[in-house]
């Protein structure tokens, strides 16, 4: 194609644009000089009535319109109600003030503070020695500890075999006692004990009908401590105290049973003189049936001793005075 083609090409392309820009400005300027219609003011379209809600039941409701400038009208909002937010922080300071409050109640108020215990079980000490011992008046009951009372009871008093502590609200302490019962009235050195069955020594209160009534010359052999620290160590052996139970009854009457260390139990006869059993519970009725051999020989014989030892059955004696 050549240069003078090209040409007329171009220049009819510029007059098509030159032409669609006289028509543009064309419309535009008869758009405006277009006369404005004149402006009419429209009627009001009436506003639907909205239907009246039924009653309920014998309920009554009543509208009442408010008029109001259309210009001021303005969405009326319902005031806002500002709830306390309250934080962990603030919980956790209320429950510190009302359990300082609760403790300083229970430490001040006299219907948490303990009286007297209400003591029960006891035949030997009484309520006013328990009492007495335990020490617990007008303290606040909670800081009562029943195993330390029941410890404090026992080391005080060793003729209680156990005790039970109970504390409960509001100012109500209980105390149930178990006691060892005297079985041996044990004199020695112008004073004297009362011993029960597992040879536990406590002190006498008063004299006690039924008892073994023992006049030693001296103290018996040392015995070992019990595993339980709250157990006193025993005055005289379990077997001790069942010699004395198979001789008691075998004793002449008026007279006490002797204790010797070396000799063991016995009494004063009344044909004149002293007989002795050891201190075991074995063979009783035997040691008893030689006895009576051997007093009805010595008696035929015509001899008088001053004392018969029938610790070992199998090899009895006697002594004269010397």
């Amino acid at each position: 194609m050549s240069d003078k083609n090209l040409r007329t090409r171009a220049e009819l392309v510029r007059l098509r644009r030159e032409q669609e820009r006289a028509q543009d400005i064309q419309r535009a300027t008869r758009q405006a000089t277009k006369p404005v219609p004149p402006l009419v003011a429209r009627a009001p379209k009436p506003r639907k009535k909205l239907a009246a809600p039924k009653p309920a039941g014998d309920k009554r409701r009543f509208q009442i319109a408010l008029s109001m400038p259309r210009g001021n009208l303005r969405s009326v909002e319902a005031p806002k109600i500002l709830r306390p937010r309250l934080g962990w922080r603030a919980l956790s300071f209320a429950f510190i003030v009302l359990c300082g409050m609760a403790l300083y109640l229970m430490f001040t108020l006299p219907e948490f503070r303990a009286s007297e215990a209400r003591v029960s079980g006891n035949q030997i000490l009484t309520s006013a020695e328990i009492n007495s011992a335990i020490r617990v008046t007008d303290q606040p009951v909670f800081m009562l500890m029943p195993s330390e009372l029941e410890t404090r009871l026992r080391l005080n008093y060793p003729e209680l075999t156990a005790v039970q502590a109970t504390v409960s609200f509001p100012n109500t302490l209980s105390i149930r006692v178990f006691e060892r019962k005297p079985v041996v009235r044990w004199e020695q050195a112008d004073g004297y004990t009362w011993i029960a069955e597992d040879g536990v020594a406590f002190r006498p209160r008063g004299e006690m009908e039924g008892l073994i009534s023992v006049v030693a010359n001296s103290a018996p052999p040392a015995l070992e401590g019990a595993a339980d620290p709250l157990t006193p160590t025993p005055f005289i052996s379990v077997e001790m105290v069942r010699a004395l139970q198979g001789l008691a009854w075998r004793v002449p009457p008026g007279e006490a049973i002797l204790y010797d260390e070396a000799y063991g139990f016995g009494w004063n006869d009344p044909r004149g003189w002293r007989a002795y059993f050891g201190a075991t519970a074995d063979n009783i009725d035997l040691k008893m049936r030689v006895y009576e051999q051997m007093v009805v020989s010595l008696t035929q014989r015509g001899i008088r001793p001053a004392l018969i030892n029938v610790t070992y059955p199998t090899a009895p004696y006697y002594r004269m005075d010397q």
